[in-house]
């Protein structure tokens, strides 16, 4: 049996896929809304008229990565590295989830922010939740507490987002409409 490094526990990879993961998801959103409003010069890559969205360099990043992960089998630094590589691919694609849903739609479709949140959730579960095996009866109250903070927050964030999104979101179709060409 091979024993995994020290280092590389789910919890540190999936500390550095979150890294990763928002770090793309940033870097992402404000080079779009840089180029799109003139800030920068037009980087998009554009294939016979067509305009291949960041999604797709997530989607080959992520079956690279995974065929390193499966068949390259990292460890220590390596995996380190590959994790925020894989959190740096899932980020370019669940930008632009909404894309998925709705082809030709918006870039600044609510869905994908929506996606980017339950990912960046589940992988920050993963990096940061305390495992089942330690859970004891004293946590049971805390977690209640938690929940209903979380569950606060969920619905305050996404009222503030509706909101944002009703005021912004004309705008930003409005500059995405301006800058196509």
């Amino acid at each position: 049996m091979v024993h995994p490094h020290p280092r590389e526990s789910a919890p540190r990879l999936a500390r550095w896929s979150l890294f990763g993961f928002i770090l793309a998801f940033l870097i992402a959103r404000a080079v779009v809304f840089l180029i799109m409003s003139h800030q920068i010069p037009n980087m998009y890559l554009f294939m016979r008229g067509t305009h291949v969205h960041h999604l797709n360099y997530g989607i080959f990043l992520l079956s690279a990565v995974a065929g390193y992960g499966i068949l390259g089998r990292p460890t220590g630094l390596k995996a380190e590295a590959t994790a925020f590589v894989y959190g740096i691919a899932l980020g370019l694609t669940f930008d632009e989830f909404g894309m998925w849903l709705h082809l030709g739609g918006s870039y600044w479709q609510r869905a994908s922010v929506d996606a980017v949140i339950g990912v960046a959730a589940l992988i920050g579960l993963v990096a940061y939740a305390r495992t089942i095996e330690r859970f004891e009866s004293r946590h049971v109250w805390a977690f209640a507490a938690l929940a209903l903070v979380a569950g606060l927050f969920t619905y305050a964030f996404f009222t503030a987002g509706n909101r944002i999104g009703n005021a912004m979101g004309p705008q930003l179709e409005e500059l995405e409409a301006s800058s196509s060409p």
